[in-house]
């Protein structure tokens, strides 16, 4: 786990103290269902259930005799145990009944924050996009200034691609929210299906339909996956924003703390600090679901391959992409909105943006579309390399225009249907925005 990046309550879903203490509970379960069964003793499940989780560190000095976390646990676990109780613990077992299922009941929690923060973020962007759909803006196409359109119809854009990867997430918090309590390769042998469905059921899992010994790892290729797309929605919101930042461009400006410094040596430094975070973590995400892929393919019934990368890659991109998410989601929330000078940028190319205008007006007075288009094109080189204004450069061209020809509005004149389909996502997912 990335300290940097782990805010609190995934912090402590991911630390050793959680796992263990989620481990000592999956075994208080499986004991608790023996002993109705009449499998194990009752009072040794007693003893079982009132015995706390071991302590970290008693677990690190048995792993460094034993090199095997689970028996290094269940010989911590069991050290006060009397004896008649402690040689019931784990019994029937293998460890990967209580790795996967403990890791499952993990990974559904992590995904709980993440869809927590994701909503946040969608909320604060369809806010955005709802303040904002009739500022003015000019789009950019190859980062050329393209046509006027406006920061609310940008925002939207970004909140329908959260809002797709929320449903994607969602979807993979239900294939890795399953556990398997059934033993050595998964024959349930010394344990009838009924100590799983408890020990599952009670931990809000899925039980694993057909289990080897593991939880089959195209589950957790999946999250990552999915993950690492989310991430490189992010990453597209950052790369936005920094882009808009740049001093010649100066649109937005992310949120900055009261104390805060840009450079050690140049004190004017303004930078998109945050939006460069963002997309550098993306990168972390798209690395991890590559390993997720690698691991999916195990030997037979399973080998050990995995562990190691997932050790890594599980907490890391779960504690990363809640970073992320909730870091976006203050990026948008505390924007400022510079309308003046997306209005002011708009004319920065002294009327080119309206050359399509003028072709579409030339075509609908009669003038065949070839000639049209030459025309005007001749007309905008000629406006850029002369520093000249575009109607101006028209008219020299024999281009009759009119005064009010040229406006940006005129580009915005069929987005009733954007703005519904906006309004019906706010209102789908019941959205606290306000308009």
């Amino acid at each position: 786990m990335i300290e940097r990046y782990a805010l609190p309550e995934m912090a402590r879903l991911w630390a050793d103290e959680a796992k263990y203490a989620l481990w000592a509970r999956i075994e208080s379960l499986v004991a608790e269902v023996q002993a109705r069964s009449g499998i194990i003793p009752a009072g040794a499940f007693e003893i079982i259930r009132s015995t706390p989780a071991p302590a970290v560190e008693a677990v690190r000095r048995n792993e460094q005799l034993r090199d095997h976390e689970i028996l290094a646990f269940l010989a911590a676990y069991t050290e006060a145990m009397p004896a008649d109780a402690a040689r019931w613990v784990h019994h029937g077992l293998t460890s990967y009944d209580v790795v996967d299922t403990g890791l499952g009941h993990t990974l559904a929690a992590s995904c709980d924050l993440l869809l927590t923060e994701g909503r946040r973020l969608l909320t604060a962007l369809a806010g955005q996009a709802a303040r904002h759909w009739d500022t003015i803006c000019i789009g950019r196409t190859h980062g050329v200034h393209a046509e006027p359109t406006t920061w609310g119809q940008k925002m939207a854009l970004f909140a329908f691609a959260v809002e797709r990867g929320l449903r994607r997430l969602a979807a993979a918090r239900t294939s890795v929210a399953v556990g398997t309590v059934s033993g050595p390769v998964g024959t349930y042998a010394d344990l009838p299906p009924a100590v799983e469905a408890h020990v599952c059921g009670a931990l809000g899992l899925a039980v694993e339909p057909i289990p080897s010994q593991v939880v089959a790892r195209d589950r957790h290729a999946e999250l990552l996956s999915a993950i690492a797309v989310g991430g490189a929605v992010v990453e597209q919101i950052g790369l936005e924003f920094r882009l808009l930042q740049r001093t010649e461009v100066a649109e937005v400006e992310e949120p900055r703390a009261v104390a805060y410094q840009g450079s050690s040596a140049m004190p004017h430094k303004r930078n998109p600090s945050t939006s460069e975070r963002l997309v550098g973590l993306a990168r972390l995400l798209r690395a991890n679901a590559s390993a997720a892929l690698e691991n999916v393919a195990l030997w037979h019934e399973r080998d050990l391959a995995h562990q190691s990368v997932e050790r890594v890659i599980l907490p890391d991109s779960l504690t990363v992409a809640h970073f992320q998410l909730s870091t976006a989601a203050g990026l948008i929330e505390g924007a400022r909105v510079d309308a003046e000078r997306m209005r002011k940028n708009i004319g920065a190319t002294r009327g080119l943006i309206y050359s399509s205008l003028a072709y579409r007006d030339m075509v609908a007075a009669g003038v065949d579309r070839e000639s049209a288009h030459r025309l005007a094109q001749s007309a905008a080189k000629h406006a850029w390399e002369n520093e000249q204004e575009f109607t101006q450069a028209l008219k020299e061209a024999g281009v009759e225009v009119g005064a009010s020809d040229f406006r940006p509005e005129r580009f915005l004149t069929s987005r009733g249907h954007l703005r519904q389909r906006l309004t019906n996502l706010i209102e789908e997912y019941e959205l606290d925005v306000a308009h």
